[in-house]
């Protein structure tokens, strides 16, 4: 059997965190099969909530985190068309081939009643119990243009039973299960219809979607039953949550993967930790590319318990991916952030070769770098320092030592720099630090910087680091 699996997003605006883990998942198990197919499918049959430009945030997501997908509606297939909404005539045949079968039935209402329908996807106004009519009977009202809708018909008693991949065998009462709506009054089919249809057209092999949709199985196996399908193998997974009460959500705020990305986190750290929210490799490995993951995934190692979206870990992730980018691949990530950050003329290279082995998210550099603009108001405490064997005369002493040196190099350079400050320390019977820190005091006026006083010196060229020294020994008396 060739694995085949498929990513069934709504073109309702950004991509969510869950879903984008959901479209992880369907990509790794059908790679882990040789021949494995890994299709892309837009589920567009809720026209109210439906986002002009959403269908392009899809395919632009998929691919900026290289899940490149093998059929789909901009690069074709033998299952066509790949969006709900140009398969209408497909749901309608299998509705009422449904209805013939006895696993549905119709239901009508008054033409002014459909249009006082507010509730597409539920069609409450041709709520049961509503009149089963005859099959001639049904076909004589249809025929007249009268509004229905298919709802299926649920008359098993006892439990059902199903076997899911991380949930092992579940059983559910039939008496618990509604009698839905199938294909809705505008002739768009509900999910609960569509999804069993398309996926059973398609060959579908594996189906990965929320632990939400556990208790409505049992109604899409009825319709597998009903026509003599087989299902495909389930695969429900928690959701991914935001603390232990609330799920992530991006209508209270929750971050998307728009959202990340225009903050500075790399794609590929992004899919590496979603991997992790709700699978483990089964050791103590956290760095995955996406290569990587193919070949170390597996459905076993699913987790049941929900994930919390820990924004701290994505953050020190980030800064592991960060490290490993090349210095031209930093830069050039980087450069958009410093530029926009910057009025003042510096050494942007030199500046991007600072930032790399401290940054964490590109999203950081502006507030990172703002003293270059200006150095912020400070105290003259922060001269003081027991670590650095510093204090205010201190720190006074030495920035005068440091700026007559200073003054004197021609070969601005963070090597001769060091080596000369560190010189002129020697000299005058002092620490290291007794130099180097004031001077990146007066630099940055930040107790924590970017850079050490030398690095700082370069990217701000030789006159601004004088008048900066300057103007923190006028602060110094």
């Amino acid at each position: 059997m060739t694995v085949r699996t498929r990513f069934a997003p709504s073109p309702t605006g950004y991509m969510h965190i869950g879903n984008l883990r959901t479209a992880l998942y369907e990509y790794l198990i059908a790679k882990a099969d040789a021949d494995g197919k890994f299709i892309l499918r837009i589920e567009d049959t809720d026209q109210k909530r439906y986002v002009e430009g959403a269908t392009d945030i899809i395919y632009a997501t998929l691919k900026q985190v290289g899940m490149n997908w093998d059929e789909g509606p901009d690069v074709g297939g033998n299952y066509g068309p790949y969006v709900q909404s140009e398969r209408k005539p497909i749901y309608a045949e299998y509705a009422h081939k449904l209805v013939e079968l006895g696993g549905a039935h119709y239901c009508f209402c008054s033409k002014a009643e459909a249009e006082e329908e507010k509730d597409e996807e539920q069609n409450m106004k041709f709520q049961d119990p509503c009149k089963r009519l005859s099959p001639e009977e049904a076909k004589k009202r249809i025929a007249a243009g009268e509004p229905y809708v298919v709802r299926q018909t649920i008359n098993k008693k006892g439990k059902s039973k199903y076997h899911d991949e991380v949930y092992g065998d579940i059983e559910i009462d039939y008496d618990e299960l509604d009698e839905g709506v199938l294909l809705k009054s505008d002739g768009f089919p509900t999910y609960n219809f569509a999804n069993v249809v398309d996926d059973h057209l398609m060959n579908i092999t594996h189906v990965v979607r929320g632990n939400e949709y556990i208790s409505s199985t049992p109604k899409y196996n009825l319709i597998y039953e009903t026509f003599g399908w087989t299902p495909p193998h389930y695969v429900h997974v928690p959701p991914v949550m935001k603390d232990a009460q609330h799920k992530l959500s991006k209508r209270n705020g929750d971050a998307s993967f728009q959202d990340l990305v225009a903050k500075g986190y790399l794609p590929e750290a992004i899919i590496n930790y979603i991997a992790l929210l709700g699978w483990n490799p089964g050791n103590e490995d956290e760095i995955f590319s996406l290569d990587e993951l193919k070949k170390v995934f597996s459905i076993e190692r699913l987790n049941r318990s929900p994930a919390i979206f820990d924004i701290v870990k994505l953050t020190w992730m980030n800064g592991q991916y960060i490290r490993k980018l090349s210095e031209e691949e930093f830069f050039a990530h980087a450069e958009p952030y410093i530029r926009k950050a910057l009025t003042r003329e510096v050494d942007i290279r030199a500046l991007s070769r600072v930032l790399q082995p401290r940054l964490e998210t590109f999203g950081a550099i502006p507030e990172q770098i703002a003293f270059i603009e200006q150095v912020p108001d400070y105290s003259a405490d922060l001269y003081i320092n027991k670590k650095m064997k510093t204090d205010q005369e201190i720190s006074r002493q030495a920035l005068i030592y440091a700026a007559e040196r200073l003054e004197k190099i021609s070969d601005w350079t963070n090597d001769n720099l060091f080596a000369e400050l560190k010189s002129l320390a020697e000299e005058k019977g002092m620490k290291n630090g007794q130099i180097m820190y004031p001077v990146r005091i007066a630099l940055s006026g930040l107790a924590t910087t970017p850079g050490g006083a030398t690095e700082l010196a370069v990217i701000l060229g030789k006159q601004e680091t004088l008048e900066r020294i300057k103007s923190a020994l006028n602060k110094l008396g």
